[in-house]
């Protein structure tokens, strides 16, 4: 088995110094070096913006460094010899390599393993092996074995069989020598064949999220730059919607300008107007949208650097004063936002949060799903909920430096009428919480 699979490496950027040097127009060594997406970066024009903004780029090969590093700890703390991801969120963070990172969400068809000796090998979708040479943390690259029914057909087995043996391999598993590891996500069939063989498995996303939970100064740098350029797309946004227009296509301007302003997807479609605002989270519709509306919105969105900016605002269409039942709601969720960012200061525990964040009366006013959620690459660990959830669902731990979050509200009376969404995202600092997102509350 192990000739078999030694003769399946592609190697990426680390490769030996008397290995070859490709020639200088060498298609594949360019795409995945000099003119890879993530080498290319988000481009001189926006950069300069945020750079003439006062903002600081990312290192990215040290936030890289610093994000593997976090791997490791939790590796070593945890007691595995290594984890395999399949979740691309887990990828992008232990890797820093994308592909196709929303289809692979339901097709399984790239993973990683990251060893708690160091090394770092990617499984490439088929003949996407190059997409990796960009990252030196990268050891080594091979093609992926899926076990998928759309792969792999009545074969599923077979390929599971594959994909299993080649893991065991990588971890190290003998017979008598069972290998303990952590994996995060995979296919049903091929889980089995490795419990069968006698390895023990662990929670990969309990690895990951405890890693993802702090954020390193590049990362913090990363995402005031996502919510920069998150904020410019609001704004235009503001500045285009007219009565007449469907919820649809204004939900298009948001990722118009996510993608334009080098964000990668959004991952909801959560706009109402007027009376679909309430109650809380149904998607874009048809529905034309009428003067003097309540339009809200979460943005939900992957932006620049792959940071998410996790943020909700809710607007009045076509200006003028709100009316009674609109700006008592909009005063409701605007004050849970602001007294609840106080809250988030080092050392408070999870408990606190739930049992001590301000809310309307749940009685009379719908809410939403939690009052505060983790943030980075996307929604994270923690997710605190309200009091009434805390027996059945609640998880205590500790607010640190460097963590992020949003905090949300919404309030739409159970008695009728429009809801208004507000949703603020925040850094954690030694010296308390530092809001990130300053794209007005106001209705108009």
């Amino acid at each position: 088995m192990g000739d078999r699979i030694r003769t399946s490496v592609r190697r990426a950027a680390a490769a030996p110094a008397d290995a070859p040097v490709p020639p200088a127009g060498d298609p594949e060594a360019l795409a995945g070096g000099s003119m890879h997406h993530l080498a290319l970066g988000p481009g001189p024009a926006l950069t300069a913006e945020w750079v003439a903004a006062g903002l600081q780029l990312p290192d990215l090969p040290r936030m890289r460094r610093y994000r593997l590093n976090r791997v490791l700890a939790q590796l070593h703390e945890l007691g595995y010899a290594g984890v395999l991801v399949m979740d691309p969120m887990n990828i992008r963070y232990a890797t820093d390599t994308t592909n196709m990172q929303v289809w692979v969400m339901h097709n399984a068809s790239r993973y990683a393993w990251v060893g708690a000796d160091g090394r770092v090998i990617v499984w490439e979708f088929a003949g996407c092996e190059f997409l990796a040479a960009h990252n030196p943390l990268v050891d080594e690259v091979r093609p992926a074995v899926s076990s998928t029914y759309f792969q792999a057909g009545q074969r599923y087995a077979e390929q599971a069989r594959r994909w299993a043996d080649e893991l065991l391999d990588v971890a190290g598993h003998r017979p008598g020598s069972p290998a303990r590891f952590a994996v995060d996500q995979c296919p049903l069939v091929a889980h089995a064949m490795l419990l069968e063989a006698g390895a023990v498995i662990g929670n990969g996303q309990e690895v990951m999220e405890r890693a993802r939970r702090v954020k390193g100064a590049d990362e913090v740098a990363a995402m005031r730059c996502a919510v920069r350029a998150c904020e410019q797309t609001m704004s235009d946004l503001r500045a285009a919607l007219r009565p007449g227009m469907t919820e649809r296509e204004v939900w298009s301007l948001l990722h118009a300008g996510n993608i334009a302003r080098a964000g990668e997807w959004i991952e909801t479609q959560i706009l109402s107007s007027g009376p679909r605002t309430n109650p809380w989270m149904q998607e874009a519709s048809s529905r034309t949208i009428e003067d003097g509306d309540l339009v809200a919105y979460d943005t939900d969105l992957v932006g620049a650097y792959g940071m998410m900016v996790d943020i909700s605002r809710t607007l009045r269409c076509g200006g003028g004063r709100p009316t009674g039942p609109q700006a008592q709601v909009h005063a409701l969720a605007r004050e849970q936002v602001e007294r609840n960012i106080e809250l988030l200061t080092p050392g408070r525990t999870f408990r606190e949060l739930t049992h001590r964040a301000w809310h309307p009366p749940v009685e009379e006013y719908r809410h939403y799903g939690v009052l505060f959620h983790g943030v980075g690459q996307c929604d994270e660990y923690p997710e605190v909920y309200f009091p009434h959830d805390w027996d059945e669902w609640g998880v205590d731990g500790v607010v640190e430096p460097g963590m992020a979050f949003t905090v949300e509200a919404y309030v739409g009376a159970r008695s009728g009428g429009e809801g208004v969404k507000l949703e603020n995202q925040v850094l954690v600092t030694e010296n308390g919480p530092e809001l990130l997102t300053h794209f007005p509350l106001a209705l108009t």
